[in-house]
């Protein structure tokens, strides 16, 4: 046998081994033979739907044990609302294991999108959001010191009783914030903290007022706040 017949024979034998071995891995043959039949999923989560993880992880599921695409998989279930992070995992003989972490909102941010207590934006369409979470706004690149500034007015409002439902900065640098009990507080783009802290301080003297409701304050002045009041209605009174 000459050396080019050794040569082929050679190729041909190695692709006798080899093509079996490949599309086993490929999942063109060998998916019915070692399935993927158990989903364990790992991990504290409560928003994540149990119904959707199983529909995204079945087509991968689907490829069999040497096939499967974990780092496809993995990214599916990273996808899916209210997902943190994601691992995905096979375990002979036929379990497809995926552990994940759910994002723990801390506020809503703008129309459509959440918070995280890690200060990570992340995509609510079509997750319930929590009615009590506030509403805070600004440049997504400003996270941080919009939660910040939050956590400093929700610390001097909670004192007179009052909460935080929303905070805003606009695109000229200019907060404003609106507390539970109606009243809009215009702050401004500078001096920001101490302005909120001299308005706290001083809002005991300020409320009640008897038949008519804080709207607005403007803290935007050197010695002083513009004030705008509201009529509140009078309750109608229950015949005896």
């Amino acid at each position: 046998m000459n050396a080019i017949a050794r040569l082929v024979v050679w190729v041909l034998a190695v692709a006798l081994v080899a093509l079996p071995v490949v599309a086993v891995l490929k999942g063109w043959i060998g998916a019915e033979r070692w399935p993927l039949t158990t989903l364990r999923a790992t991990g504290q989560f409560e928003r994540v739907d149990d119904a959707r993880l199983r529909e995204t992880l079945l087509p991968y599921a689907r490829q069999g044990f040497f096939a499967v695409d974990l780092d496809g998989a993995r990214g599916a279930v990273a996808a899916l609302p209210w997902v943190e992070r994601a691992e995905v995992r096979k375990r002979w003989p036929d379990v497809l294991e995926v552990s994940l972490v759910e994002h723990v909102p801390f506020a809503r941010w703008g129309e459509d999108r959440l918070l995280s207590v890690q200060g990570t934006l992340f995509d609510a369409a079509g997750a319930e959001v929590p009615a009590t979470l506030p509403l805070l706004h600004g440049p997504d690149g400003r996270t941080g010191e919009v939660v910040e500034l939050f956590n400093q007015a929700h610390g001097l409002f909670r004192q007179q009783g009052l909460d935080v439902r929303a905070l805003d900065l606009d695109a000229r640098g200019s907060w404003t914030l609106a507390l539970d009990n109606g009243t809009r507080v215009v702050v401004g783009r500078s001096q920001a903290r101490s302005r909120l802290a001299r308005f706290a301080r001083l809002l005991p003297r300020l409320l009640p007022q008897p038949g008519q409701q804080l709207e607005q304050a403007d803290l935007r002045y050197t010695n002083g706040f513009a004030l705008r009041w509201a009529e509140v209605p009078a309750q109608p009174q229950e015949a005896s």
